[in-house]
């Protein structure tokens, strides 16, 4: 049995902020209760300080409302996987429970172990090629890997390193990288044996979910070489394991600065051109903003129209507030790699999201000028 996220779990966590939080923070997805805010762990040098650091943050934020924590093993070396790991038994010892958390993490990247090895060619050929985890052609980019045994391992990694023995949602970290290079073909081909062997990890309860967190993959023409399209990849899902496929996540920047998701009409489906967010709503995929802050661009100087449409205090609260209302997202991720950052950012929680009559007004502001 795993021992993850739970409808029962996540439902008690958003109990504990009624009257807190405000109404709207808390929202449904694929069976869970998700907070509106995540904390991301991307940011910082591979460091005792940062470690003990992000491990403070991500207890903070547990406590002020946001159960979403997004990780991925290649961050801070492995190191910020490890700090997720960390906080799950002082979090008990403040009464919150694993099943109340959503943990999300990424494979896809070679990534070192802890601190920059003085020859990473030697580290990799040693730890990796040797033991016939990947061959050299599997590397795409010098960078990138997701053969099915590469992901095996990483997981295996991955679990060992925040010390679960399920991850609530496992994605394949900007697999765009590897369609650049290989050609629509392959790149399908390489997709099917990837989701095959995540669909198989799904049944075994290592994770409940999986998905693609990308960059550019969802954000271009259709036309661009890195463009994917998600009902031709939700199609492979369903090839591989019907209706009940667990390819339910796509992560990808949104923002004040990249609303390409919400503008977008770059995603073909059957039923017409569609957005990012129009073809995942039809597809019961959810999606979670990452970049909300644009590592911090878009949390100063934001046109007055802004702060009329959304009020609250600052433009970092707005920038949040945008990211969070927009139909479609479930979750908006900001790094947080202190507790200083939980302060500034959890006044949000207490607050609705626009609506979407206040939101509308705010694109239609933004379109005029």
């Amino acid at each position: 049995m795993s021992h993850g996220a739970t409808k029962e779990g996540t439902t008690k966590y958003a109990a504990k902020f009624q009257g807190v939080a405000g109404e709207g923070h808390f929202r449904s997805a694929q069976g869970l209760v998700l907070s509106s805010l995540g904390i991301g762990t991307y940011l910082g040098a591979p460091n005792d300080t940062t470690d003990s650091s992000y491990t403070a943050a991500i207890v903070a934020a547990v406590r002020a409302g946001i159960n979403v924590i997004d990780s991925a093993i290649n961050y801070r070396l492995q190191r910020s996987e490890r700090n997720v790991g960390a906080t799950f038994k002082v979090l008990a010892n403040k009464g919150f429970s694993r099943d109340e958390v959503v943990v999300c993490t990424k494979g896809g990247y070679l990534t070192p172990d802890g601190a920059m090895p003085a020859d990473p060619n030697r580290y990799f050929f040693e730890e990796y090629i040797q033991k016939g985890i990947f061959t050299a052609k599997d590397i795409v980019a010098g960078s990138h890997c997701m053969t099915p045994r590469y992901l095996e391992n990483q997981l295996w990694r991955s679990m060992k390193n925040l010390g679960v023995d399920c991850i609530d949602v496992y994605y394949l970290h900007n697999p765009e990288t590897q369609l650049a290079e290989v050609g629509k073909v392959e790149f399908a081909k390489r997709i099917r044996s990837a989701f095959s062997f995540l669909e198989k990890a799904a049944a075994d309860g290592r994770i409940q979910y999986y998905g693609m967190a990308t960059w550019n993959g969802f954000r271009q023409e259709s036309a661009a070489a890195e463009a994917m399209q998600l009902g031709e990849l939700e199609d492979i899902a369903r090839e591989v394991a019907g209706e009940r496929h667990r390819f339910r996540f796509v992560q990808l920047p949104f923002n004040l600065g990249m609303t390409e998701a919400l503008t977008l009409g770059n995603q073909h489906l059957k039923t017409g051109e569609r957005t990012v967010m129009e073809a995942a709503s039809e597809l019961g995929i959810s999606l979670v903003a990452s970049a909300s802050l644009l590592q911090g661009q878009v949390a100063q100087n934001l046109p007055g129209f802004v702060a009329e449409a959304l009020g609250l205090s600052n433009d970092r609260e707005r920038a949040l507030q945008f990211a969070r209302s927009a139909p479609g997202i479930t979750t908006a991720l900001v790094g947080m790699s202190r507790t200083s950052h939980v302060e500034e950012n959890s006044n949000v929680v207490t607050v609705a999201p626009a609506g979407m009559e206040q939101f509308g007004k705010l694109f239609q502001r933004g379109e005029g000028k």
